[in-house]
C-alpha cells in the first residue's frame, strides 16, 4: 500500500482524525491512517467514499524517529494502523491498539534488486544465494521487519553473518531500493513491494521457498480512534475482492476475507 509501499520500512498509515478537510460540503473529516506500506489504493477510496485519508509512514519496529513505535510514543494522533503482524501485536500488548480489532490485509515476501544494468547475481538456491552475500561488496537491508529477519535469523543460518559485518548496510528511514538506486549498495532485499516500482533497478527474484520469511501486514483501531467508523470503511474496501488484483500488481497477496474491525 505503500502506490509504493511503505518501508518495509513498512510505512505506518495512520488515518488520524479530523486533521484536514476537503473542500466542499459533501467531503467528510479527515481521517488518519499510519501505515508500514502502501499500494495505491487510497486514491480510490477517498474518490468513492468522499473520505479523505492523511496518510503517515514509518517502519513497524525499531526507534528510527519516523517508525510507528516512536510515532506512538510521542502522542501522535491516529485512527488505523497497518504494519507487520510482529509491530502490530507489540502496539496491540502496550494497549495502544483495541483489544480485538486486528484485521491480517496482505501476506509480503522478501525479495532482492540491483541497480539496472548491473550484473544479475544468483538467488534462487539457498547455496547460491549464500554465494551472493558472500561476494557481494554492499548489501542493503531494511531496519525494519525483513531486514530484522535477515540479520538476525537467515544471515547467521547461512553462516554469512562475519561477512555482513562489514558488507551489510541496514537502512533507516529510506526504502532500500533508493540506496540501490544511488549505488550506494551493490545489492539491496527488502519485501517484493517496495523494490518493484523502481525503474532504476532490476528486480532479481524472491528468497528461495525453504528460507523465505512470509510477513503478514496487518490492521488495528487506536485506542480513543475519532473516526472509527471511517476507519472500518476503508480496511472493507481494502481487503475487498474487487481490489485484489491491484494489490497483487503491488507484489503483495491479499488475504482473503472482508475486514469486520470491533468497535470497542
Amino acid at each position: 500500500m505503500d502506490g509504493r509501499h511503505g518501508q518495509d520500512r513498512h510505512r505506518a498509515r495512520a488515518l488520524q482524525g479530523r486533521r484536514a478537510r476537503l473542500a466542499g460540503p459533501a467531503r467528510r473529516p479527515g481521517r488518519h491512517v499510519l501505515l508500514d506500506l502502501e499500494h495505491g489504493l487510497v486514491p480510490i477510496f477517498e474518490e468513492a467514499s468522499g473520505h479523505k485519508v492523511i496518510s503517515s509512514y514509518g517502519a513497524s519496529i525499531g526507534n528510527a524517529p519516523d517508525s510507528i513505535p516512536s510515532r506512538f510514543a510521542r502522542g501522535e494522533k491516529f485512527d488505523l494502523v497497518i504494519l507487520s503482524e510482529g509491530g502490530l501485536e507489540a502496539l496491540m500488548s502496550a494497549g495502544k491498539l483495541v483489544p480485538g480489532s486486528r484485521v491480517d490485509v496482505v501476506r509480503s515476501q522478501i525479495g532482492a534488486a540491483v541497480r539496472k544494468g548491473t550484473p544479475k547475481p544468483d538467488i534462487s538456491t539457498v547455496e547460491a544465494l549464500k554465494q551472493t552475500l558472500l561476494e557481494a561488496k554492499s548489501v542493503a537491508y531494511s531496519a525494519s521487519a525483513s531486514g530484522t529477519y535477515l540479520s538476525s535469523e537467515l544471515f547467521p543460518k547461512l553462516g554469512v553473518q562475519d561477512r555482513l559485518a562489514s558488507t551489510g548496510k541496514k537502512i533507516y528511514s529510506e526504502r532500500v531500493g533508493a540506496v540501490v538506486a544511488r549505488g550506494d549498495a551493490e545489492i539491496g532485499f527488502q519485501q517484493v513491494s517496495e523494490l518493484i516500482y523502481f525503474k532504476e533497478l532490476d528486480f532479481i527474484g524472491t528468497l528461495p521457498a525453504a528460507v523465505q520469511q512470509t510477513i503478514f501486514f496487518s490492521a488495528g483501531m487506536v485506542e480513543g480512534a475519532q473516526e472509527q467508523q471511517a476507519a472500518r470503511h476503508l480496511l472493507a474496501f481494502l481487503t475487498s475482492p474487487a481490489v485484489a488484483n491491484i494489490v497483487r500488481a503491488t507484489g503483495l497477496d491479499p488475504v482473503n476475507h472482508r475486514a469486520a474491525l470491533t468497535s470497542k
